[in-house]
């Protein structure tokens, strides 16, 4: 039985990285040798909210043996959040369908405070999830175990009542240690189908969807 799904963001809702945005952002840092290095081995005390995206930005530019200006950080901030906004409307129709129906939705993102903010001001889908469990706000990350253990808190429900949907193996992995249910994000096509939202007709041509309201009552 599940009470509520807890969605992942990047890589589900939102798309990873495109090649277009990640070779916008390098170019905007002016160096390209060791540049992604840097920016992954330094990005989790900025996605835990520890540090600042300028200060984070800064000690990027230290490992690359560069100093940015103030102006080039705000570049690299603008870019990085440039390069992780695209959505995918099949998802955020979902959500909505879902949201519409009375399931009880939640959000758990490794994301740094300048996307955060970014995505709060510009996508007002995200009101149909309570809570939002941003790394940069709770100090945990995937796939930590406190960062799970927050949710199921906040969501006041058994672990094994939470739906946990991402598109990384390590992370449902961590979740499942904890008791929750897991599904490895594929397709808006195949969710649909893991979450009984769509059934084959008779014959496997084709799917018919088939809304299904969230199970009655909440444990005590």
């Amino acid at each position: 039985m599940t009470d509520a799904i807890l969605f992942d963001l990047f890589g589900v809702i939102a798309r990873n990285q495109s090649p277009e945005g990640k070779d916008h952002l390098c170019r905007t840092s002016g160096v390209t040798d060791g540049f992604w290095g840097a920016y992954w081995s330094l990005r989790p005390p900025y996605d835990r909210g520890q540090v600042t995206g300028r200060a984070y930005w800064q000690q990027v530019g230290e490992a690359l043996g560069t100093r940015f200006s103030p102006a080039r950080v705000d570049a690299l901030i603008a870019a990085d959040i440039a390069s992780w906004d695209d959505v995918d409307d099949r998802m955020v129709a979902l959500i909505e369908k879902l949201a519409a129906s009375g399931h009880r939705l939640a959000l758990l993102s490794n994301i740094p405070e300048d996307l955060a903010a970014h995505y709060e001001t510009r996508h007002a889908w995200l009101r149909h999830f309570d809570p939002r469990a941003f790394s940069c706000r709770i100090g945990h990350a995937k796939p930590s175990h406190a960062t799970y253990l927050w949710c199921r808190d906040a969501l006041a429900i058994p672990a094994d009542r939470i739906l946990f949907i991402d598109d990384r193996q390590e992370n449902l992995d961590a979740a499942q240690s904890l008791g929750l249910r897991t599904h490895l994000f594929t397709s808006p096509d195949h969710l649909e189908q893991a979450l009984g939202l769509r059934h084959r007709v008779a014959g496997g041509r084709g799917y018919v969807e088939d809304v299904k309201p969230p199970s009655s009552g909440r444990p005590a």
